[in-house]
């Protein structure tokens, strides 16, 4: 046999074995005995007590003598003179220990106005919990227990690794059983539900009542999520259950160890997505980056970012769009220094942005962009009917001193700016990224992305003091 023909051989050996050993990996495994055992000890089931008002309304008057005077006597207690009592109402939930010392996660809704948390470990005993701190944009909380021995615990593995198809396995308090076992597959990655951070692994293991907090794992025993909620017509497990992913929960649980908050980046602009006609009236090659709306004071003012502004990439990152743009900005360290590359006027720029912190400045009312003032000229444009805006009008939309332009006094039904939404009472401040004062103003704007060769023109509309833009074709 020649040597090329030996090569040939061991070259076909090695395939098959690969492929052979491939399938093995894709297969599913014989059982999940030995991983639960491993991991059992580590996840706990959580009982809360919270102190509920009763009602202060008033109690059956039953007179004196009545047959039914007996029957409210034992419903209450201290007949018609009893004042309202509180009561306490219980919850059930799950968790999961960090660290040998006691730290536990869990949901913050599990345990959210909880007078008293009760931890049961799988292997026996009980131990009372207090709440190192909580986060309700993740719905994550981090929980302490002392014990006098070290505590069996588990780690954190790399969620961004799961793949569609990957078997995983959920455990911990379903409807109350406790220290119950389920197992499936990834079925989706990145969900959003409703929260600015979301990051969910979706998945058909078994999740209920009595999961949210436990922890979902890969098959290697380590936690790649957080069971938190299930999508349900009837309350029970249907098979799409919604784990906050470790990539999330893990910055989060550092804070709150360290801080007993978090503590989140923040920018300080409105953004919205950038939809197909906003690219093509920017100039955009695809619809991408994250539109700026409007800049009040922070930090992305003072670094000379406006509204019209595409943001396209953040700190050496590109931004697919507004909720990659959140999650990096949150995720970034507050006070640093961040490099941000955005498209104004067709033309990119890279600015350097210090920022802020978001829990700082979510109660800080947000100031409206100054404009110019108005003129007298009416008219209508693009199935618009446009008026300036007067006194009278600023005082029947409540809007402030500071904004200006044309106001939407009529929209044709059948017109394109009806169908994106556009109504009575908007006022237009920008087109085409540039300040309008009037009709004309306006129609300068057209005129110019027109003999640009646009096929559609950018508005930034006002609706009771908040922006967004609408792009509207120029045929």
């Amino acid at each position: 046999m020649t040597a090329r023909a030996l090569w040939s051989m061991a070259l076909g050996m090695v395939m098959m074995l690969v492929m052979a050993l491939a399938a093995q990996a894709r297969s599913a495994p014989d059982s999940f005995a030995d991983l639960a055992a491993k991991i059992s000890p580590s996840v706990v089931n959580i009982t809360t007590s919270t102190t509920v008002a009763a009602s202060t309304g008033p109690g059956p008057v039953v007179p004196e003598g009545s047959p039914f005077e007996d029957f409210f006597r034992d419903l209450v207690p201290d007949g018609n003179n009893s004042g309202p009592r509180p009561r306490r109402s219980q919850a059930l939930g799950s968790g999961f220990v960090i660290s040998e010392d006691g730290f536990i996660v869990t949901n913050n809704h599990v345990i959210e106005k909880a007078d008293e948390i009760l931890i049961e470990f799988f292997e026996g005993g009980e131990l009372e919990a207090t709440v190192v701190g909580t986060d309700p944009n993740t719905d994550i909380a981090l929980l302490k227990v002392e014990s006098d021995d070290p505590l069996p615990f588990v780690s954190f593995g790399d969620s961004d690794l799961m793949r569609v198809g990957d078997w995983v396995m959920a455990m911990g308090n379903p409807l109350g059983q406790g220290f119950s076992v389920s197992a499936g597959i990834v079925s989706a990655r990145n969900r959003a539900l409703s929260g600015t951070y979301d990051d969910y692994i979706q998945t058909d293991a078994a999740i209920n009542r009595g999961n949210s907090g436990g922890p979902l794992f890969n098959m290697d025993g380590e936690v790649i999520g957080v069971n938190t909620a299930i999508l349900s017509p009837n309350g029970g497990s249907i098979g799409i259950g919604f784990a906050m992913s470790a990539a999330v929960v893990t910055k989060v649980v550092d804070q709150l160890k360290e801080f007993g908050e978090t503590r989140r980046g923040w920018l300080g602009v409105r953004i919205q997505d950038v939809d197909a006609d906003m690219a093509e009236a920017m100039g955009l090659d695809q619809a991408r980056g994250a539109l700026v709306s409007d800049v009040p004071e922070g930090p992305a003012a003072e670094a000379g970012i406006e509204a019209g502004d595409v943001i396209l990439s953040f700190d050496g990152h590109d931004v697919a769009d507004t909720r990659e743009l959140v999650r990096r900005v949150g995720d970034a360290e507050v006070g640093k220094s961040t490099r941000l590359v955005v498209m104004r006027d067709g033309k990119t720029m890279t600015l350097k942005v210090v920022l802020g912190r978001r829990e700082t400045a979510e109660n800080t009312p947000v100031p409206a962009v100054a404009t110019p003032d108005d003129a007298p000229q009416t008219g209508e444009l693009m199935g618009l009917t446009l008026s300036p805006l007067t006194a009278e009008m600023r005082e029947q939309l409540e809007l402030s001193d500071a904004i200006d332009g044309l106001v939407v006094t009529d929209v044709d039904g059948e017109s394109e700016a009806y169908e994106k939404g556009l109504r009575a009472g908007d006022v237009i401040t920008e087109a085409g990224q540039q300040k309008v004062e009037s009709l004309d103003a306006l129609e300068a704007r057209v005129d110019e992305a027109k003999e640009a060769g646009r096929k559609s023109i950018l508005l930034l509309v006002r609706r009771a003091g908040e922006p967004r833009f609408v792009a509207l074709s120029l045929g």
